[in-house]
């Protein structure tokens, strides 16, 4: 039987439901709607103009009809007469094919046809920072080596726990919260689930952390690198693959606990890196995050080849226990939906041509990676990882219309930063 809004709202008091699709470049577009309306809605969705968000459309374009998915109800923690839905974008009768919720949910189906289904958690760092965006938000937090202080932790316990309580709240099962490695930059971790499960509950926790940290006159960022001498933030991706409740990574008699399926799917990954960092590394200054030099604290904790290990935080993908593997490349602007369909997609690949990972390295990439020759690099910048994706055969028949819209969407922005003039530029180049 389908969830009728209608009676949720009564028996939880709700008053009001933001039904949310999340946009190619990642952005969250809502609109409120009262309880009372919400039995329509549902059946027919909310009118948004495409063009006006980001989405490859034009003025002349009917209405995008967000039909929210019930299963996706989150009740806001802070302001629990809201209830957060989020929406598949339709458009004269059909699925909006270039939406992200929507290309996952095409992939998980293409999964499901071979009895698999992705699980997958995330470690979505994010900065604590002056409501004008300049500085971070503890003037006392000044470590050289600052990852895991307490002090400085529980200076902004208020806005941490209240995050905290919130997962628990809604069942999401939160384990651990920390400083991380920069000065002002928190991480905070909560079981894995289902792809899509863990896409929602990413978008969710994104808005989240930034609404509570503003009522406490703070300023929340996923920032792949807002500081320049900082550790940038990631969001690290957790991967294994299931078939009939068994995980299909996990093999006691494989190298590190991984089975020939486990590393056919790193292999996936492997080969199609570089396209992938256009979807997983999606903003200019990503490329400051994955190719940084040393920061404040000695490390940037980021992949810059295209490499695994096993328990060694210095490589691309690390292999922690059996069972999964963490891919470490994308970052906190990375879309939730977009991501776990690339992955997915470059997994999925890697399994049926049986791709070959290559050899697992276990050197500290960081100071002997330049000792290794023959493997990959990740892009430079943005524009070589576009290029990149439009040169992904695979990415492109499996994200489908996607990969075009989101191509023309980032090379634009790519040709507007391209013609900035930065100060660097006047101070290194007036007198040539």
């Amino acid at each position: 039987m389908s969830i009728d809004l209608a009676e949720v709202a009564k028996e939880r008091k709700i008053k009001y439901f933001l039904i949310s699709y999340t946009d190619l470049l990642g952005t969250q577009r809502a609109k409120l709607v009262p309880a009372e309306a919400i039995r329509v809605m549902a059946r027919n969705g909310a009118g948004f103009a495409g063009f006006a968000t980001w989405l490859d459309m034009t003025p002349a374009d009917p209405d995008i009809l967000a039909i929210p998915d019930p299963d996706s109800l989150i009740q806001l923690p802070w302001k629990p007469e809201v209830g957060w839905l989020a929406a598949d974008p339709w458009m004269a009768g059909k699925p909006v094919e270039q939406a992200p919720r929507n290309v996952l949910k095409r992939l998980i189906a293409t999964a499901a046809d071979r009895g698999f289904q992705l699980k997958s958690g995330v470690e979505c760092e994010f900065f604590l920072i002056s409501p004008d965006g300049e500085n971070i938000g503890d003037i006392s937090d000044r470590q050289t080596k600052p990852c895991y202080d307490q002090s400085a932790l529980m200076r902004r316990y208020e806005v941490i726990s209240e995050i905290c309580d919130g997962m628990l709240q809604l069942g999401w099962n939160p384990y651990q919260n920390d400083h991380e490695d920069a000065n002002g930059q928190f991480e905070m971790n909560w079981d894995y689930s289902d792809a899509l499960v863990t896409a929602d509950r990413h978008a969710f926790f994104k808005y989240m952390v930034k609404s509570i940290a503003e009522k406490h006159q703070l300023r929340a960022t996923f920032m792949p690198k807002p500081f320049s001498g900082l550790t940038g933030n990631g969001c690290h991706v957790h991967v294994s693959l299931w078939k009939d409740n068994r995980n299909l990574f996990e093999d006691e008699k494989g190298e590190l606990g991984i089975s020939s399926i486990g590393y056919a799917f790193i292999g996936g990954i492997i080969h199609s890196a570089d396209a992938l960092a256009a979807i997983l590394n999606p903003t200019v200054n990503s490329y400051k995050r994955i190719n940084a030099p040393r920061t404040l604290s000695g490390a940037t904790w980021s992949p810059n080849t295209v490499t695994f290990s096993g328990n060694n935080r210095t490589h691309m993908i690390r292999i922690p226990e059996a069972g999964r593997f963490e891919l470490r490349l994308a970052d906190g602007a990375a879309n939730p939906y977009a991501m776990q369909a690339a992955i997915l997609a470059a997994g999925l690949d890697g399994i049926q041509s049986n791709r070959n990972p290559g050899k697992r390295l276990d050197i500290n990439m960081y100071t002997d990676g330049h000792l290794v020759q023959d493997v990959k690099k990740l892009p430079l910048n943005l524009l070589d990882a576009l290029r990149a994706l439009e040169g992904s055969k695979l990415l492109s028949e499996s994200l489908g219309e996607y990969v075009p819209a989101y191509l023309k969407l980032k090379h634009e922005e790519w040709n507007d930063f391209s013609r900035h003039l930065t100060r660097w530029e006047r101070e290194t180049t007036l007198d040539c």
